[in-house]
């Protein structure tokens, strides 16, 4: 099979309107026109080219994940920011570049990005096969300029014979590395919590805390105006009232609505990804939604959805058990390192 760069774009992607829907969300869905909430299908994911990747692509591609070649002095993989024992994060407020530099935004994590349509927290690349690149190729981060790791890769025989393998009328370049990183990345599928399991049918999958934590989501806590479908999120920007220096979207897209504003994270898996936010300022869930509780702090170019909640100490409890009822690890088993 030969990678074709041409991507396919969600038809869906920017509709520009709001959109008010009455479902059984129980609370106007505003912003994208994403479904109600509901289990990710992998019958549903849109691959480049249109077909899923052969295995061949997928192996090589988790290889290349924990092969810390991949950075410039080889103490850096991606699972060193991207650790799969730790939520596909790393736990910290920043992580640190491969020559120790501390980055300035908090690690997101990679949990269901096969059904994303835009990524990094500012939204600069639009294809999973973008964001496998850019920290490879970062400065602040990798530092590693891709034409020297195809140098890198092509002096290893084993990787040779996988690529040769995998892309044999290509070889090894910058289209089947990212092709590669990016069909692994695919396989980072999270759809089996007890929330899923609940809304299909399956009533005692959640607890009587987290059914009613389901319905303050949908409904007074206001969390479903962003955080909707099938991974809780509208890959949409928003100004949630954070107030550090970072103009987030604004420096990709000089819109209105785009200072302060970062990408609505996805929140399967929430409970295993503190510390919280772009910046990692929040520690934990509860903190959170105390943010939130408040209407965020009052800066410059705040979100309209922000606004104070008034909900209380259960109903921020039955919150965090909705939250921990998204919880289904995804496990991986490290690959060896040619």
């Amino acid at each position: 099979m030969k990678y074709n760069k041409q991507r396919n774009e969600k038809a869906t992607k920017w509709l520009g309107i709001l959109l008010f829907l009455t479902c059984w969300l129980g609370t106007p869905a505003i912003g994208l026109a994403h479904n109600p909430l509901e289990t990710p299908d992998p019958d549903y994911i849109e691959y480049p080219d249109d077909d899923p990747p052969p295995e061949t692509w997928v192996q090589l591609g988790k290889t290349l994940f924990f092969d810390p070649r991949l950075s410039r002095n080889d103490t850096q993989s991606c699972a060193t920011c991207h650790n799969p024992d730790l939520g596909f994060g790393d736990g910290l407020t920043f992580s640190r570049g491969a020559n120790g530099q501390t980055l300035t935004r908090h690690t997101p994590h990679l949990y269901n990005l096969a059904w994303s349509v835009i990524f990094l927290w500012d939204g600069r690349a639009n294809s999973l096969e973008e964001q496998a690149l850019e920290p490879i190729a970062s400065e602040e981060e990798m530092n590693l300029p891709i034409d020297e790791l195809v140098n890198k890769l092509q002096e290893v025989p084993q990787y040779r014979q996988m690529f040769e393998e995998a892309f044999p009328e290509s070889g090894i370049n910058r289209e089947t590395i990212a092709a590669a990183l990016a069909a692994f990345e695919r396989t980072i599928q999270s759809v089996n919590a007890p929330f899923d399991q609940y809304i299909q049918g399956n009533t005692s999958a959640m607890s009587a805390e987290a059914i009613r934590g389901l319905e303050l989501f949908k409904g007074k806590a206001r969390c479903v105006l962003c955080h909707d479908g099938a991974n809780f999120t509208d890959d949409g920007f928003h100004n949630i009232g954070i107030g550090d220096a970072d103009l987030g979207r604004w420096n990709i897209q000089e819109a209105a609505t785009s200072k302060g504003a970062f990408k609505t994270p996805g929140l399967r898996n929430t409970t295993l990804t503190a510390p919280y936010m772009h910046d990692g300022s929040i520690p934990t869930l509860e903190a959170v939604l105390q943010h939130y509780n408040k209407g965020g702090n009052p800066v410059e170019g705040l979100d309209s959805l922000i606004k104070p909640l008034g909900l209380n100490d259960q109903e921020i409890s039955d919150l965090i058990a909705f939250l921990g009822a998204l919880t289904d690890p995804v496990t991986v088993i490290r690959p060896l390192i040619p």
